[in-house]
């Protein structure tokens, strides 16, 4: 079982490629929008594609468990998400999962989609550190992550890379 947490910014509109991804390599997905990230994702084409609800809320006490999560992966992460999770905020059901998981040693991958301004900022610098040092997977760390300039994240979208996370989470796991 594979948690895909999606926040709110331009590439989770294109959530849905990463789910085929995990798809075709026998992953059952879950997906997990942070409230404001529902107005960026279309909700019922990914219950279909996944057969799942997307969950961006705590369960009622008559609503069924999600099945535990194997992995997860979060893309695209968001300053504000990144920085919530690293200072122990959970103020929403994705920050809740995330705060747990970590101490549970699940594996999570995730895929910061933020701008040079903040990403420069020395509060995400050190959450980004702060996960890192948890054994959280940041394709920040990586040399070929490179934040796009302040206005540009339309440009980006396209070319988002959803696969990262998927293979780093895999190879946690063998």
């Amino acid at each position: 079982m594979l948690y895909v947490i999606v926040c709110a910014a331009g590439p989770a509109s294109d959530v849905g490629k990463l789910v085929t991804l995990a798809q075709q390599r026998d992953w059952d997905v879950q997906i997990i929008a942070t409230p404001s990230a529902l107005d960026f994702v279309d909700v019922p084409l990914l219950e279909t594609q996944t057969g799942r609800p997307v969950r961006s809320r705590y369960r009622k006490p008559d609503e069924p468990r999600s099945p535990k999560a194997d992995a997860i992966i979060v893309a695209p992460a968001t300053y504000n998400t990144i920085n919530k999770w690293a200072n122990g905020i959970s103020d929403t059901y994705a920050l809740g999962i995330l705060a747990e998981v970590v101490g549970l040693g699940v594996p999570v991958a995730v895929l910061p989609f933020v701008n040079s301004a903040l990403a420069s900022r020395l509060a995400f610098k050190q959450s980004i550190s702060q996960l890192q040092g948890e054994g959280v997977w940041l394709s920040s760390n990586q040399p070929d992550f490179q934040p796009h300039a302040p206005g540009t994240g339309d440009q980006h979208v396209a070319t988002f890379p959803w696969h990262h996370a998927l293979k780093e989470v895999e190879k946690a796991l063998t």
